[in-house]
């Protein structure tokens, strides 16, 4: 049998905001109901809203980005009313304060355009007032830039399928990683780990998916070293979303596990429905579900493919991969 993903919920940092929480400037949130209603049965939220933890009132005059020039790297949160309210060092001291404090954390949650805690396209203006450009939420871009290897998203593009599946991809494996680390690295733990992703990696990223191949290839006794350098080649192969060719490829070489043990009539049922996803015309839950019976019915199929973390990389509940 694949791995079944654990059932501990995961601790996730999210936007207070996102939580139901009156923590905007003009006293309302922005409470996301997938984010409360749904993603609440697998994580464990932390709150954090980095304006009102600085000592910012609700309500509050609301601040927005600045910087002198439209070719500045020095972008600044004033006040939109008050430049003279200045609060860039206070969120970029918080985003340490809070990395500091978060050494469990999973993943993170921001809300979009926030001057604090967007992580894409937020609003960049000129002194004058004029937009400018865009850039990152100084909270979310330093926090970010704390904790390059931690899967985050903005709440806006959970919305996008394929987005959201590639999220929860993320943080199921970092947790993973976190629980393996835990459990102390050795050399056989590190290739148990890997052989468990392999087949993930390969549907992400056959870049990384090499270089994975050679790290783990001079494997030497220095494991703590290379499995920080395999973390980083892992959770890069993740950030980039499987394409249908990319699944294709990883299900034609799954199935192969099977060719001694299929009937030609089941075989040629599993090639058609993985080449109908191909093209478009199913989701990719099709011919992973059969491919997944098949695994599972045959006794003779080797563990190793039964044991691949990319047959359920997530609750298969939430159903992901449906609009994939």
């Amino acid at each position: 049998m694949a791995q079944a993903v654990s059932s501990d919920k995961i601790p996730v940092g999210i936007s207070a905001c996102l939580m139901g929480q009156t923590v905007r400037f003009n006293g309302g949130h922005k409470r996301s109901r997938f984010c409360t209603d749904t993603l609440t049965r697998y994580f464990d939220f932390r709150a954090v809203c980095p304006e009102v933890a600085i000592g910012m009132s609700v309500p509050r005059e609301p601040i927005r980005l600045v910087s002198e020039t439209p070719e500045d790297s020095v972008i600044r949160a004033v006040g939109t009313d008050s430049p003279e309210l200045d609060v860039t060092h206070q969120l970029i001291d918080y985003a340490h304060t809070v990395s500091q404090q978060s050494d469990d954390l999973c993943g993170f949650i921001f809300m979009q355009k926030s001057p604090s805690c967007g992580l894409f396209g937020v609003k960049r203006y000129l002194p004058n007032g004029h937009p400018e450009g865009k850039a990152q939420g100084l909270f979310a871009a330093e926090f970010s830039r704390l904790n390059p290897l931690l899967p985050v998203e903005e709440v806006g593009r959970l919305n996008d399928a394929a987005l959201l599946e590639n999220f929860m991809v993320r943080v199921y494996a970092y947790r993973d990683w976190k629980n393996f680390v835990r459990e102390g690295v050795t050399a056989k733990g590190l290739i148990d780990f890997h052989s468990r992703y392999k087949y993930l990696v390969m549907a992400h990223s056959l870049v990384e998916y090499k270089a994975i191949g050679r790290l783990l290839a001079n494997l030497s006794n220095d494991a703590d070293r290379i499995a920080d350098e395999y973390i980083q080649h892992l959770m890069t192969a993740l950030r980039k979303p499987a394409s249908r060719k990319m699944h294709t490829n990883t299900l034609m070489h799954l199935q192969g596990y099977l060719k001694n043990w299929m009937s030609a009539a089941d075989k040629r049922e599993l090639e058609n429905l993985i080449h109908e996803y191909r093209n478009g015309i199913i989701p990719l839950v099709v011919p992973l579900t059969l491919l997944k019976h098949h695994l599972n019915h045959h006794d003779g199929v080797h563990d190793y493919a039964r044991q691949q973390v990319y047959l359920n990389p997530h609750p298969y509940e939430l159903g992901l991969r449906n609009a994939l």
